[in-house]
């Protein structure tokens, strides 16, 4: 039989926009207040539902992964768990012991050392001193900073930050282990090791509620995935059910993207699409090459970048990806004035039949511009070697076989 760790009923939060509780007012920010409120009558505030009527519940050895756009209700339900906050109606009850990585160094004192910061962050999750002691040199370790461990964490990167933070929560073997989107600050050496360890948080029998954009990691991750969108439940269930709707929303049936208004004023966007011989831009048959086309124009001079592009599955899994400086030995080169076209041409027989979502980037400025999802399309079963034996993997290429004689 499972443990319950963490059993939400109808939560809500509610908050009021224009409005400040007389308890967080400043003497000033009071005084001022009542001045305004002589020359004009005081607007009431609005009311806005960060969460609304969500259930869920946790048990141990549990992943559970939570998804939605930015301002779904992600993070205040993290919160309303990891009693941060008290919701507006419904109840969260929690059994056993709790930690949460909510933000890139809640509980680290920027004055004190990465030594003291363990310590007294240790100690804020719930941890004994003796007990931090014995882990001091794991979590250390783990975090990579031993170079770094006695000097003020004011002056460590965002990087350092975050492997010190998660280190100290993963190693106070918590019950629940509540994770946010900060894993996404560290490198992909470093998110491979924060996964494993999550990983082995759950065969000890413990539980995880992680956030995060990364479709990848929450199907790697999680078995069941909960879908917010306007702070209340669209869709929960399996993971792979889950995602494969969250990434379908808002796409149409033509595989294109045009902006529904200029973007930038350097580098702008027309349009976006798949080119190909099938007739029908969001079908491609297996066998069949096809053409990503960008329309685009630069408008001024900028230092020298690239455009890239990402396929991904519809589980939000990368397939592949490509940038328009791959033939070159640099991965930057001078931009041309002006409107122009570039195509990346993606082979037959290389992607396996299925749903797949076209992820775009353009390097300006020295900053790379991501636009997840810009549209969808298919790949279909006509002349697949998937389909023709049934074959494994993520892609199915046609690759060239040669006998050679041996005299």
């Amino acid at each position: 039989m499972s443990t319950l760790l963490v059993s939400a009923r109808s939560l809500g939060k509610k908050y009021k926009l224009g409005a400040a509780s007389l308890g967080t007012l400043s003497l000033r920010d009071r005084l001022t207040d009542a001045v305004r409120s002589l020359r004009r009558k005081r607007s009431e505030a609005e009311d806005f539902w960060a969460l609304r009527d969500v259930s869920f519940d946790l048990h141990d050895a549990e992943v559970i992964g939570v998804i939605g756009r930015n301002g779904a209700g992600k993070s205040t339900l993290l919160k309303i768990i990891s009693q941060i906050t008290e919701p507006t109606e419904g109840e969260a009850h929690l059994f056993g012991r709790i930690a949460s990585l909510l933000e890139v160094g809640v509980g680290f004192h920027p004055e004190l050392s990465g030594r003291e910061n363990v310590f007294l962050n240790g100690a804020i999750l719930g941890m004994s001193r003796a007990e931090i002691r014995r882990k001091f040199d794991e979590i250390v370790a783990f975090a990579e900073v031993e170079r770094f461990v006695d000097t003020p964490v004011k002056r460590y990167s965002s990087g350092m930050y975050v492997r010190l933070a998660f280190a100290v929560a993963a190693h106070l073997e918590p019950d629940v282990l509540i994770v946010d989107e900060v894993l996404a600050v560290g490198d992909i050496a470093f998110q491979r090791k924060c996964l494993g360890k999550m990983e082995d948080i759950r065969a000890k029998g413990r539980a995880v509620l992680v956030v995060s954009h990364n479709m990848s990691l929450i199907s790697q991750l999680c078995e069941t995935v909960i879908w917010l969108d306007g702070g209340r439940i669209v869709k929960s269930g399996p993971t792979r059910e889950v995602i494969a709707a969250y990434m379908a929303e808002g796409l149409g049936g033509s595989a294109e993207w045009i902006p529904e208004a200029p973007l930038g004023d350097a580098f702008e966007y027309h349009r976006v699409w798949i080119d190909s011989d099938s007739g029908d831009a969001g079908t491609v048959a297996a066998d069949s090459a096809f053409d990503v086309v960008f329309d685009f124009t630069v408008k001024r001079a900028m230092p020298p970048g690239r455009l890239a592009l990402m396929i991904a599955s519809a589980e939000g899994t990368p397939i592949m990806a490509s940038a328009s400086t791959d033939h070159l030995p640099a991965i930057r080169e001078p931009w041309k004035l002006g409107r122009q076209r570039m195509r990346c041409t993606i082979p037959g027989h290389l992607l396996v039949p299925g749903r797949y979502f076209v992820t775009t980037s353009e390097q300006v400025e020295l900053v790379e511009v991501l636009r997840e999802r810009i549209f969808a399309f298919t790949i279909t079963e006509q002349n697949s070697l998937t389909a023709r034996d049934g074959r494994l993997g993520v892609i199915a290429p046609l690759l060239r076989w040669r006998a050679e004689e041996i005299s």
